[in-house]
């Protein structure tokens, strides 16, 4: 008898990981309901693969989109098995002319936005079959980086929420995955004008998460040895810290930069 396909909701699903991450999984033969604001690229897999994408685009800073995008999803499939919140985005930060819109901007897209989608998804997932709540949160919360004040505040809440949600959600067998990625080659990361080293390409990347996503760990975090360089960074003593990172900042911060 054959396994039914797993019913899976993927966010920021047009580009860079989550466009990998959705070929990935759409070849292994699983059913996708796909979230992003730019709808093109969404419209490309459902033509690639019939009857396995469910389009649900959208703004998912607006909580009244997202729960109607959680509505459409139980129209169609009634439930979900697994859900990778994905979608996020960066701007640095000039503290020089420092600027807390970039702060409410970043946040809201990357914190806030996945709080509205957890709330839509987890009433799906308690009727779903093995639940599975993943989210693409980032390295960058292991060391405190130049300029990446709000991106890390942003990924930190993130990291944060899903590890409290891990223990809420353990008594319902709902699991919980945080995936932290280093460097992968996106259109967000090609307009850094830094180095970035040990990068990989966003296929790599998705292949790397999707081969552990079965076995549900609590972590995926990679390139194995950026991660083996930056954890011992990682408990180092404040001071310490604070000698590498200052040795880090840029003279000239990037034009555009606020």
């Amino acid at each position: 008898m054959a396994e039914t396909p797993r019913r899976i909701w993927l966010t920021g699903a047009s580009s860079g990981l989550g466009e990998a991450l959705a070929e990935a999984l759409l070849q292994q033969g699983a059913h996708l309901a796909l979230s992003a604001r730019s709808e093109g690229p969404l419209h490309l897999l459902e033509r690639r693969f019939p009857g396995q994408v469910l389009l649900v685009p959208g703004d998912l800073t607006d909580h009244d989109r997202v729960k109607a995008i959680g509505v459409e999803i139980e129209q169609a499939w009634g439930a979900l098995d697994s859900v990778i919140l994905n979608a996020g985005t960066c701007e640095y930060v000039n503290a020089k002319e420092f600027d807390a819109l970039i702060f409410e901007r970043v946040i809201r897209t990357n914190l806030f936005a996945s709080s509205y989608c957890i709330e839509a998804a987890l009433p799906l997932l308690r009727k779903g079959i093995r639940p599975h709540l993943t989210d693409v949160a980032s390295a960058v919360t292991y060391l405190p980086l130049p300029r990446s004040e709000a991106y890390g505040a942003s990924k930190a809440g993130l990291r944060y929420l899903f590890e409290s949600l891990r223990v809420d959600l353990a008594q319902e067998h709902i699991d919980v995955t945080v995936v932290s990625p280093g460097f992968v080659d996106t259109p967000l990361t090609q307009k850094n004008d830094f180095p970035m080293p040990m990068m990989i390409s966003a296929e790599d990347a998705a292949r790397h998460i999707v081969e552990r996503l079965d076995k549900r760990p609590l972590e995926i975090a990679f390139p194995a040895l950026f991660m083996a360089a930056l954890w011992p960074l990682s408990r180092l003593p404040a001071k310490l810290k604070l000698i590498i990172g200052k040795r880090m900042v840029r003279q000239d911060p990037m034009e555009g930069d606020a």
